[in-house]
C-alpha cells in the first residue's frame, strides 16, 4: 500500500501519534470531520472546473460566430 509515496509502516505510525495524541474517543469524530472537509474540498473543485468549462466553451463558441459572421459580411 503505498498512499502518496509514503508506506504503510509510516501511515500506521502516524495513526499511532494521533491516537496518543487525541485519544481514541476523539479520533471517530476528527476523521468524520476530515471526511466531511475533504468532500466539501472535492465539490468545490468539481463546481469550479465545471464553471470554467463551460465558460472556456461559451467564449470559444462566441469566437466561433463572430468568424462565420465576419467571413460572411
Amino acid at each position: 500500500m503505498d498512499f502518496m509515496s509514503i508506506g504503510s509502516s509510516e501511515i500506521l505510525m502516524i495513526l499511532l501519534v494521533a491516537v496518543l495524541v487525541v485519544g481514541p474517543n476523539r479520533i471517530v469524530g476528527i476523521g468524520r470531520s476530515l471526511g466531511k472537509i475533504m468532500r466539501a474540498i472535492k465539490k468545490t473543485s468539481f463546481d469550479l472546473t465545471s464553471a470554467v468549462t463551460k465558460e472556456l466553451e461559451l467564449e470559444d463558441k462566441n469566437k466561433q460566430d463572430s468568424t462565420k459572421t465576419g467571413k460572411q459580411g
